[in-house]
């Protein structure tokens, strides 16, 4: 197999997640641009972010003026997560330069490491540049035309499509609940440290940065602890 094949095959193995990170960028940029940022600007946050979860924390603390510590802290708590993950698939790539590993870190995102887990074989380096490059592109085009489409209309209504955010997180969640009660109880115990963090008189005042913070750590170390993954599940 040559090495324009190696790139395709990967490629092609990522197209559905390339077309599925095209509406969920779209309503990030309709975020950014409801927040007066342009569609130039979006696509470079996400040209050099390529995180949607982070993204959306961080932009939407940039956008109320939030510190950049906070900003900092929060988005590093949100994406710890691949850090791990490119260490698992780092164990499944072949033999390459640190240069050519950093490249494809930077794309490692959840489907992405997903679909990279899967592969029998070790996996050169252009197969997973493959599998992260559609992908990117639909994330930063997604980006632009949310935000682009998002600046042709009122501003009103670009202030009422911000709930298309909301709907998408429910979306993502609403099938995990129906099928597993852990992540039912872990929903509900993150739902309640929210309203808490709103309503008890000495948390209220906390910004939104370090409330993100504080309900990620809360509802991750609920979750190991109680329902831990046992080592047998991953042989």
């Amino acid at each position: 197999m040559d090495k324009k094949e190696i790139f395709n095959s990967g490629l092609r193995k990522a197209m559905p997640i390339a077309l599925g990170y095209f509406p969920v960028a779209f309503t990030f940029g309709i975020m950014a641009a409801s927040g007066g940022v342009g569609p130039l600007t979006a696509a470079f946050i996400s040209l050099t972010n390529f995180t949607s979860a982070g993204q959306f924390a961080g932009t939407q603390l940039m956008l109320v003026g939030g510190p950049l510590l906070e900003i900092a802290v929060t988005t590093f708590v949100i994406n710890i997560r691949y850090m791990l993950m490119s260490l698992a698939i780092s164990q499944k790539l072949e033999s390459m330069s640190l240069v050519k590993k950093l490249i494809l870190a930077f794309g490692i995102t959840d489907e992405t490491f997903a679909l990279a887990s899967l592969e029998k074989k070790e996996i050169p380096f252009l197969h997973m540049l493959g599998i992260i490059v559609g992908p990117y592109i639909g994330w930063i085009l997604g980006t632009f035309c949310g935000a682009y489409a998002s600046s042709l209309l009122p501003f009103s209504l670009q202030q009422a499509m911000g709930i298309a955010l909301y709907a998408m997180f429910i979306a993502l969640i609403i099938p995990g609940m129906k099928k597993v009660k852990a992540v039912r109880i872990v929903v509900l115990f993150t739902i309640l440290i929210s309203i808490s963090l709103h309503f008890v008189p000495f948390l209220r005042n906390l910004t939104e940065g370090w409330k993100i913070i504080i309900i990620t750590l809360l509802g991750s170390s609920a979750s190991a602890w109680l329902f831990p993954i046992k080592e047998e599940d991953f042989t």
